[in-house]
């Protein structure tokens, strides 16, 4: 699974939305936006652009993830989401010879749903791999990236990796909004909803809503819904709860 840390975020992020939804909508001048700001009128201010579909303010916060224990596979989906930065551990620098077994690589649960024959299996092309691995760097004869940046040509999307990301909190809410969806994968399917959990816990009242669509009325899936929203909307519950415990 997955190993998630919020490292930062903007502080006091619905403050700071609050603030600029307040310039919209009054004559307060830069110097003043804060005034009189409370958490309660920040809250009432996320809540109200919420209502409105008013949501170019929520772009002034982001928030810093790091992410660990994912696949390259993973890697190539999320990169998708263009409106975010993303600094991810390289294979040219970062090698990934190993002669005691394999590198770090993701099991599928469907292929360990199929028991330890099937994962013996797995691993051993894992292995399979590693070999091909060293066997071009030590071909390839330079050391360092000039044999890593050829010899990774032969490692899987198994290959596991490792990122910082950072998104504001607009294309936060579009992410989970696609990625918790059950018609994601699901390697980033956990992970979203992970982040999810994270960033309702550092601004609940901005992100109390924000999940797959099914959450906030009709499945937006059509014909290819999973037809599980209650499912999910239980789940999603579920995860509030946790948030506010922890």
């Amino acid at each position: 699974m997955a190993k998630v840390t919020l490292l930062t975020h903007t502080p006091d992020p619905e403050r700071y939305i609050a603030a600029a939804a307040k310039l919209c909508y009054s004559a307060s001048g830069v110097d003043t936006l804060l005034d009189k700001l409370t958490d309660e009128k920040a809250a009432e201010f996320v809540e109200m652009l919420a209502s409105m579909g008013h949501e170019s303010p929520i772009e002034h916060v982001s928030f810093t993830f790091g992410i660990e224990g994912v696949s390259r596979s993973l890697l190539a989906q999320i990169t998708r989401h263009r409106i975010a930065s993303f600094s991810v551990q390289s294979q040219r620098y970062v090698s990934q010879a190993n002669q005691t077994g394999s590198f770090p690589y993701i099991l599928p649960p469907s292929i360990e749903a199929l028991g330890p024959e099937a994962v013996a299996e797995y691993d051993r092309q894992m292995e399979t791999m590693q070999q091909w691995y060293n066997q071009w760097q030590a071909k390839l004869g330079a050391k360092g990236e000039k044999s890593n940046e050829d010899a990774r040509f032969v490692l899987p999307n198994a290959c596991e990796t490792r990122m910082v990301i950072t998104m504001n909190a607009r294309e936060l809410m579009h992410f989970f909004s696609l990625r918790c969806c059950n018609r994601a994968q699901w390697e980033i399917r956990a992970l979203a909803w992970e982040m999810l959990r994270l960033a309702e816990k550092a601004a609940p009242t901005l992100f109390k809503n924000s999940g797959p669509g099914c959450i906030r009325g009709k499945c937006p899936e059509g014909k290819m819904s999973c037809g599980q929203a209650e499912q999910v909307r239980a789940y999603r519950e579920a995860l509030q709860c946790t948030s506010k415990k922890q």
